[in-house]
């Protein structure tokens, strides 16, 4: 309690899906003072957006979750996009940061950083191995880019900033608008969908031999708020639950879950994505505590739960 009680914390993406989360960990740890810059007002790509950001906030500490994200196909519609203004963000938002002395910045990164190959479980060390896979590397090498600035600032200006690369989340909350939504909310829409339409078949991309792992949204802000307490290094932390499944079983799952009778029709024109994702969680284990908590299949059954509500309002 004592570590935030008087703590002014501004948290980017604070009203968004991961944010709110944050927001409510951080409001439970005692935190009073938060300050959620939301895009309507404040233009984060830009100078003066973040600096009137900044001016309101007066933060002791900030926690960098905003970014522009999507799944394979949105990533590949706008990949300028998502490199500009990811970049830009996380670029000024730091040089701010450090220029008004803030005690603390929580770099928020991607799992989309490691490269296309990376052996399995992903190994915080193997983040510059090779190139990240191609669908996703604009936004993905955007992201990296805050742990060089990172660990460059702590190098020369001594700046207490820390970066978090959390795995695939997943939760009630999700985005599931089918234009920008990642896999989970994608299918779980599809199956949903298909069950009010009386459809006899979805289609799903790729092969789904590709396989991710998926962390509980709920878990993932657990792990941040426990690292912007405890966590001052400069060596980026994997968060996620050494968990992996093929995207052929979770389509099989959601299934399950949903209920939907019909076929699953397989795009093998379309693509899979990085062929596997696994993280190594030891080093969030071992320097600040961080061991998920939500199974899978529980935390499945809780956002088809929460989708299928919404959709009845």
């Amino acid at each position: 309690m004592s570590f935030w009680a008087d703590k002014r914390v501004m948290v980017t993406g604070g009203a968004g899906f991961l944010g709110k989360k944050v927001c409510a960990r951080l409001e439970q740890g005692g935190c009073k003072h938060i300050f959620v810059p939301r895009s309507r007002e404040y233009d984060l790509v830009s100078a003066e957006g973040i600096a009137r950001a900044y001016d309101e906030a007066r933060p002791d500490l900030v926690i960098h979750l905003a970014a522009v994200v999507g799944g394979i196909g949105a990533n590949m519609a706008q990949p300028g996009r998502f490199f500009y203004d990811n970049l830009m963000m996380g670029v000024q938002l730091m040089e701010q940061a450090r220029l008004r002395e803030v005690e603390k910045f929580v770099a928020i990164g991607t799992i989309c950083a490691y490269p296309k190959f990376t052996p399995v479980p992903f190994k915080e060390d193997d983040l510059w191995e090779g190139y990240p896979e191609e669908t996703n590397a604009p936004y993905g090498l955007a992201k990296k880019m805050l742990l060089v600035q990172s660990q460059s600032y702590r190098q020369q200006y001594g700046f207490n900033s820390i970066f978090l690369l959390p795995v695939n989340l997943y939760g009630p909350g999700d985005n599931f608008n089918p234009a920008s939504s990642h896999v989970i909310p994608a299918l779980i829409k599809k199956c949903c969908d298909a069950i009010e339409e009386g459809a006899d078949h979805i289609e799903v991309w790729g092969t789904g031999t590709a396989t991710r792992e998926f962390l509980y949204v709920d878990d993932a802000a657990e792990g941040i708020v426990l690292a912007a307490e405890r966590y001052n290094k400069s060596e980026p932390v994997n968060l996620g639950c050494d968990f992996e499944i093929s995207i052929k079983d979770l389509v099989a799952l959601i299934v399950k879950i949903t209920g939907f009778t019909g076929e699953v029709r397989w795009d093998a024109g379309k693509p899979d994505g990085q062929p596997r994702r696994r993280l190594d969680v030891q080093r969030a284990r071992e320097e600040f505590g961080f061991v998920a908590q939500t199974g899978f299949e529980e935390g499945l059954q809780a956002t088809v739960d929460w989708y299928r509500k919404e959709r009845g309002r």
